[in-house]
């Protein structure tokens, strides 16, 4: 369930991580930010939405700001 107007670039995100670190997990950024891996993976499929604080947890955690994770469609960045 995207939020209407925006697109979610998590997935090509931890694709990244992935490439500049192998050791990179979905499972180790979850503990990180105290979020299930279920929960995780229902954001990066875009099956489920953010709170506030999750998605400043994920981009804290990832260095990256907000706006390049969920990005409007008029406004996209490149990654």
């Amino acid at each position: 369930m995207p939020i209407k107007g925006f697109t979610c670039n998590l997935r090509v995100i931890l694709a990244e991580e992935k490439t500049r670190n192998p050791a990179f997990t979905q499972k180790r950024l979850a503990e990180k930010i105290n979020l299930s891996r279920t929960a995780l993976n229902a954001l990066v499929n875009e099956k489920s939405l953010p709170s506030f604080e999750v998605a400043y947890a994920i981009a804290s955690e990832l260095n990256r700001p907000i706006e390049r994770i969920w990005v409007k469609f008029d406004d996209r960045v490149e990654v």
